[in-house]
């Protein structure tokens, strides 16, 4: 099962507004041993293409953990809380680290939170989702 960017956008725009406003997340990722790693992430949203992105170093557990899924990515969850609000994205994580790929999710970034710091090992966790949950 995949969310779309219509299923998103049906969710309205204080759920878009909730994925623009600076939050800090939680991304969960699988050990090879399936127990769960949790660690603080900024991540954006991308309403229209159902992705979500995270930068972050290459050689970073979170990045490890991901490249365990292989071609067909790793299953992660993506969260974030203000209050009474939270929302959950769960899907299929794959590493990009091809210069376009680092540098649209490091504008997005941007965008939503301040200019990233130079990192040349930065990768971007590019996160297809396969479900949406929450109060927005």
């Amino acid at each position: 099962m995949s969310v779309t960017p219509a299923d998103l956008h049906a969710r309205g725009e204080e759920f878009a507004e909730f994925w623009r406003e600076y939050h800090l997340c939680t991304l969960t990722t699988l050990r090879r041993d399936g127990s769960p790693h949790v660690v603080p992430v900024g991540c954006t949203l991308d309403l229209d293409t159902a992705t979500a992105r995270i930068i972050t170093s290459g050689p970073s557990r979170k990045a490890a953990h991901v490249r365990l899924g292989g071609d067909g990515g790793a299953r992660v969850a993506v969260s974030q809380v203000d209050r009474g609000r939270w929302s959950t994205l769960e899907g299929l994580a794959v590493v990009r680290d091809d210069p376009a790929s680092v540098a649209d999710a490091e504008a997005r970034y941007a965008a939503r939170y301040r200019t990233p710091r130079e990192n040349p090992r930065r990768v971007v966790l590019e996160i297809t989702l396969t479900r949406v949950m929450g109060s927005r």
